[in-house]
């Protein structure tokens, strides 16, 4: 995430030094989704803004029983993000766009306890307590983003808010590790794990977007 960020106060560097002294200012904080935030922004132009933020919603855990198998679940969200605001009628509205980069994902780790029947694909079996069905779901590192809102044009000086609706756009990869197969004697084949496999790509493995819904307050000078 250090060289997201770095990249993210690169590119707000870099339209600093475009603009040069005539550039106004503007520091935010926020909170929605995906989190609490803190940014900056920069009217490069009468209709044009350029903003660099942080979002992150920390981790968080929760336990769970799927078919027989006991999960410990692990949620991680966060992103770095670069934009570009385009305000085309002159008031606070905007159309904005931008690359965002992203740490979020979603750890399931399995706990099966001995002598437990549990459930994967179609095929059941009882638990010798060895065996692990492992879920890991990631959103792509870096997405393009767009959305609308309102705020950020940084041009008159003092307290304002912004608001946002939007989305980085991605598919979410389902990553499965697991040794049920090789203990399992045959009674969980390759087919079973797939099965299940899909299962959860059709849950949570659906996720093609992460949206943005905040609100924030902001300040320029």
């Amino acid at each position: 995430m250090n060289k997201q960020l770095n990249a993210a106060a690169l590119g707000l560097l870099l339209a600093v030094g475009v603009t040069g002294a005539q550039a106004a200012g503007e520091g935010y904080v926020g909170v929605g989704f995906p989190g609490v935030f803190a940014g900056y922004a920069l009217s490069v132009h009468d209709n044009v803004t350029v903003r660099a933020d942080y979002a992150t919603l920390g981790s968080r855990s929760k336990d769970g029983t799927e078919e027989g198998i006991n999960y410990q679940g692990k949620v991680k969200i966060g992103r770095a993000g670069l934009f570009g605001d385009y305000f085309p009628m002159g008031s606070g509205f905007r159309l904005t766009g931008g690359v965002t980069f992203n740490q979020v994902k979603v750890d399931l780790n399995s706990s099966l306890i001995a002598g437990q029947t549990y459930t994967v694909g179609n095929a059941s079996r009882v638990a010798n307590g060895s065996e692990f069905f492992n879920v890991q779901v990631k959103f792509p590192e870096v997405t393009p983003f767009v959305g609308v809102g309102f705020g950020h044009k940084a041009k008159e000086k003092g307290l304002g808010f912004a608001f946002d609706l939007g989305a980085s756009i991605g598919k979410a990869k389902v990553k499965v590790d697991t040794n049920v197969q090789n203990l399992s004697s045959g009674a969980i084949s390759q087919a079973d794990i797939d099965a299940e496999t899909a299962e959860i790509r059709d849950g949570v493995g659906k996720m093609k977007f992460l949206p943005q819904l905040s609100v924030a307050l902001t300040y320029t000078y």
